[in-house]
């Protein structure tokens, strides 16, 4: 998936993404296993797994957690972004283009900034759904 949505939104040095905790705090650093709301090993409920993926927005550092949600119905494989759109997979996934999931990802993305940037212009600031990190400057800058 990495590689394919790198691509896919032309990041040419292949970092573009990252598999993050769903919920809480996250660095844009591989987490493996613990980017998943369920272990992969011992007791597994049958409910549906979460994950996070963080979408790096810019040339620089700058990284946006996109929270899905999956689970199996049947032959489809539902992925639910969080306050988002589901995207389905038909069983099997052998031989299925990605691009499709790949511009739903894209979309969100960019609909999220579209939606946050229009709610700014108009005043909306009491979401807490966009903000700022200066805790790199305060050290690098006297008061």
């Amino acid at each position: 998936m990495r590689a394919g949505l790198c691509d896919y939104i032309g990041a040419s040095d292949g970092i573009c993404v990252h598999l993050v905790p769903p919920t809480g705090a996250f660095e844009p650093k591989p987490h493996g296993d613990g980017a998943f709301s369920l272990p992969p090993r011992g007791f597994r409920p049958l409910v549906p797994i979460a994950f996070g993926l963080a979408v790096r927005v810019s040339r620089q550092a700058d990284w946006l957690r996109v929270s899905m949600e999956c689970r199996k119905v049947g032959e489809v494989f539902i992925v639910q972004i969080e306050d988002g759109a589901e995207y389905e997979f038909h069983l099997s996934l052998r031989d299925k283009d990605p691009a499709p999931f790949y511009q739903h990802v894209y979309s969100h993305v960019i609909n999220w900034f579209a939606e946050n940037i229009e709610r700014y212009k108009v005043g909306d600031y009491g979401t807490r759904g966009i903000g700022f990190d200066f805790a790199d400057d305060i050290k690098g800058h006297p008061a």
